[in-house]
């Protein structure tokens, strides 16, 4: 059970999801103007990675991984029933996430090597602490969110080891993001039908999304598989079978989870519209084996629809939760989740069309910079400000 302490210090440390969706925010702002300035050849990094390796890995391991480990420290104490992690521990976690963008920016005097080992230590650390709360509070059955994490601490060493060693990362940028999609499977599919069954119950619906069962595991396993073919070998023909099956076994899955009768919700028809993003990321990874589609499109799903858009909406969600707000998005934050699948669809499908001097890939980043901008203009003085009151508490 937990005990009660005083915490005195800034509010900013008080709870695991404040300061990573903050400067995931942040980076997110930062991070895609950066890499769009670097793709026109205005600006370059001195870091070791190539360009588009830089941009990739900090929209993994910078922004993912922020984010990652701001929600399972927000989700443990909920499991555990432990008290959340907070103030100093949270602010060295805090340093060490942002010594890793520096290194891989070439920002510190430490060489390549050395920036491939401070920028590792930060998703090890994360495992290492999730992993002590868990063990400590018995809660055995949540220990396998370990496994894709501590995979995600690997796919960035290899990822570092690629860079090093043949110049670019080929296997390390679609593991990463692999990673990103399972952890989205997993607990995506434990969040998104749980929170619709509450909404739909206090609306006394009749028909509720269905329960875990072997039809998920089966989802679970195929879309593993279908990840895993696309990261080794993208071209081989089982990413073109398992990456069709995976599309799909999850687009069931999601229909099962009734998002269509929560229209009333945008903060809920979010979740269920960037799930959707899964399923076709999956037909993207088959089409593009199948030579149907470019390599990249599957990439940008995934990266753009998948990984952004439900980390935004759970970032919206559990903290309007966690700060005592009520948990209604408001035209602001469902428009900078529109603006997101706005730059999804311009990065995959308008890439080589000009609309007023822009093509896609412009369009693509001015979307997704207007969202962030909005959420931090929104959601900032939450993360920031004292919890206001126990109102619709999300627990994730």
């Amino acid at each position: 059970m937990k005990t009660r302490e005083i915490y005195e210090g800034p509010a900013l440390f008080s709870y695991g999801f404040r300061p990573f969706f903050l400067f995931a925010g942040l980076f997110a702002v930062v991070a895609i103007p950066m890499w769009w300035l670097i793709w026109r050849g205005d600006v370059r990094i001195s870091g070791h990675f190539a360009p588009s390796d830089w941009h990739i890995h900090e929209m993994i391991f910078g922004y993912g991984a922020a984010v990652v480990a701001g929600f399972l420290f927000t989700a443990v104490p909920n499991w555990t029933g432990r008290m959340p992690t907070r103030g100093w521990p949270l602010a060295v976690l805090l340093a060490l996430w942002l010594a890793g963008r520096a290194g891989v920016a070439g920002l510190l005097p430490v060489g390549p090597v050395g920036a491939a080992i401070i920028d590792q230590m930060f998703l090890l650390a994360v495992a290492a602490m999730i992993a002590r709360e868990i063990v400590a509070g018995r809660n055995w059955k949540n220990l396998k969110v370990l496994v894709p994490v501590s995979l995600l601490w690997g796919a960035n060493i290899l990822f570092h080891v690629e860079a090093l060693t043949q110049g670019v990362s080929e296997i390390g940028r679609r593991l990463g993001i692999a990673l990103l999609i399972f952890l989205i499977m997993l607990i995506g599919g434990r969040i998104v039908p749980s929170f619709t069954r509450n909404w739909l119950a206090q609306r006394r619906s009749e028909l509720m999304p269905v329960a875990f069962n072997r039809f998920d595991g089966v989802c679970i396993l195929i879309g593993a598989a279908a990840l895993f073919s696309w990261a080794i070998a993208p071209l081989n023909v089982a990413s073109v079978l398992f990456g069709g099956a995976a599309a799909l076994l999850h687009l069931m899955r999601l229909l099962r989870w009734r998002g269509l009768a929560t229209w009333r919700s945008p903060l809920l028809l979010m979740l269920h519209v960037a799930y959707l993003m899964v399923p076709m990321g999956f037909a993207a990874i088959g089409a593009g084996a199948a030579g149907l589609v470019g390599p990249a499109v599957s990439a940008h799903v995934l990266g753009i629809g998948a990984v952004a858009g439900m980390t935004l909406a759970v970032m919206m969600r559990a903290t309007m939760g966690h700060t005592g707000r009520s948990l209604v998005a408001g035209p602001w934050l469902a428009g900078a989740f529109a603006l997101i699948c706005a730059a999804t669809l311009a990065r995959v499908v308008g890439q080589g069309v000009v609309i007023g001097g822009f093509d896609g890939v412009d369009l693509s980043a001015v979307f997704w910079t207007l969202s962030f901008g909005v959420y931090l203009w929104r959601v900032a003085p939450w993360l920031l400000g004292r919890k206001v009151a126990p109102k619709a508490v999300s627990k994730v």
